[in-house]
């Protein structure tokens, strides 16, 4: 009866993720013409429970819109919302990771009042304590492998970020939107530091009339955690649950200071690398052996590279408009893409977004829909894409289209991907025959490497190079091996 020697690895990772959608609706009353609608949401919290997880939060609505005497008005509006997403891998003591995101939001009028419904999205990962058990050593003949594997460590922190900037004269602010870009994220002990920018875009009154503006405005934040050290890879989402603005008019200048002040949540997640050396595969030199095996995946951060892109073209348009229409702003800018693989490598594919609004020759305002698809090629074979439209554009030069331009700012953090398979248990089985010849000549599979030949000779490797010196693997067409044993009188 063989002996075996068994390991357990504990690690905490990631164990899966599910996608979930829920909606959330809004009614604003009195509201003639709308021009412009915004949504978003933020996740106040997530409970893993048996087979389900519950999560909550806040959606923020707002509208620009023209009321009865054509003036622009606005309004905003809360809805507290709660979801419950259902999967039988669910359990308490795991930890939920909730991102949110408005994948769509309709309007739509019924009677005097206005219904926004927003669909929010919600990428839920599950994280929590990973283990197995391995073979690591015995009576048997093992083949030993160092086998990555990835573990991670969640982390929060929270910062607040000012700045004030001047522009050309305003009236009211009716309305805001904040997209973030990360630009960078780097460990040191004990801390995750963050970099990036805030995209912030204006929609305000100058008059009687809507103009936009915007502005990036930078941050950086440091979140504590104590598995961080230098060299460890992490990638932090960032979102901005809050924001004040206010803005000071010069009468006599003609100018007007903004300032902004914006408050930053990170969810930070650190990825470890560990090299686990297990055996992946054995054999005995007696009796057959009935392998079990432990399979599974991990998964990790790589590099972050950024990239800077500037597209044009055609903008597919949700309202039809003509030469007698005035463009005034364009608001609302964001972007969303993916990366898609073809024969002349990876594009970035996705589409800009924004509302633009146009005033009527009869004085009347309306807002559409346009957007910009575009298509960048990139180096990036498999990573996460994060994208911000910035500094959008919009001409008629043609009766009746829209030509756009925009900046893409582009995040790709490379996702890294380890299987293992390790030897879990290992059973005894029947006894092999013995040999009882001093001395077989084989004749091995062309191709074979030094494990499988000894595998199939029932000898360790250092055995079979011992008797064959002169063995090169992979075997070639032809090559004989040569066993040697020793007989006892």
């Amino acid at each position: 009866m063989f002996k075996t020697q068994t390991e357990t690895f504990r690690g905490y990772g990631k164990l899966f993720g599910i996608a979930a959608q829920t909606a959330a609706e809004c009614r604003f009353p009195e509201a003639e013409t709308v021009l412009s609608a915004h949504a978003c949401a933020h996740l106040s919290g997530a409970e893993a429970g048996n087979g389900e997880v519950r999560y909550f939060g806040r959606a923020l609505f707002s509208i620009v819109y023209e009321d009865a005497d054509r003036h622009v008005c606005r309004a905003e509006k809360g809805v507290e919302f709660t979801a419950v997403a259902r999967d039988a891998r669910i359990a308490p003591a795991q930890t939920v990771c909730a991102r949110l995101a408005v994948e769509n939001l309709s309007v739509r009028r019924e009677g005097a009042s206005i219904f926004l419904t927003a669909l929010l999205g919600a990428d839920l990962a599950f994280f929590g304590e990973k283990t197995f058990d391995y073979l690591s050593g015995g009576d048997l003949i093992v083949r030993r492998d160092a086998v990555r594997f990835y573990t991670a460590h969640l982390a929060e922190g929270a910062a607040e970020t000012e700045d004030d900037f001047e522009v050309e004269r305003i009236g009211d602010i009716l309305q805001h939107a904040e997209t973030v870009h990360v630009t960078a994220v780097s460990c040191r002990a004990g801390e995750v530091h963050a970099e990036g920018e805030v995209f912030l875009g204006i929609l305000a009154l100058r008059g009687e009339e809507p103009v936009s503006f915007e502005r990036l405005i930078p941050f950086s934040l440091d979140i504590p955690s104590d598995a961080a050290q230098a060299g460890c890879r992490a990638q932090a989402h960032i979102t901005v649950p809050s924001v004040s603005l206010a803005a000071d008019a010069d009468e006599e200048a003609g100018k007007c200071r903004v300032r902004a002040a914006l408050s930053l949540r990170a969810q930070v997640i650190l990825c470890e690398e560990t090299a686990v050396d297990g055996v992946t595969d054995a054999f005995s030199r007696t009796n057959d052996v009935k392998l079990s095996f432990f399979e599974g995946a991990s998964e990790g951060t790589g590099e972050t590279t950024q990239l800077t892109e500037r597209v044009s073209g055609r903008a597919a348009l949700s309202a039809g408009l003509d030469f007698s229409d005035t463009l005034q702003a364009v608001t609302l800018q964001r972007a969303e893409a993916n990366l898609v693989h073809g024969q002349n490598g990876t594009r970035a594919e996705g589409v800009a977004l924004a509302t633009l609004l146009v005033r009527a020759p009869d004085g009347s305002r309306r807002g559409i829909e346009m957007s910009l698809p575009f298509s960048v090629p990139v180096q990036a074979e498999d990573a996460d894409v994060d994208v911000i439209a910035c500094g959008m554009s919009a001409r008629q030069k043609e009766e009746g289209t829209i030509d756009a331009e925009a900046t893409l700012k582009f995040t790709f953090t490379e996702r890294l991907h380890s299987s293992a398979r390790l030897v879990s248990a290992a059973e005894e089985g029947a006894a092999l025959p013995e040999k009882d010849c001093a001395i077989s000549v084989y004749v091995p599979r062309a191709g074979d490497g030094l494990w499988e030949l000894s595998k199939r000779l029932k000898k360790s490797p250092e055995e079979v190079t011992a008797s064959n010196p002169d063995l090169e693997f992979p075997i070639r067409e032809g090559q004989r091996v040569v066993i040697y044993r020793k007989k006892t009188v």
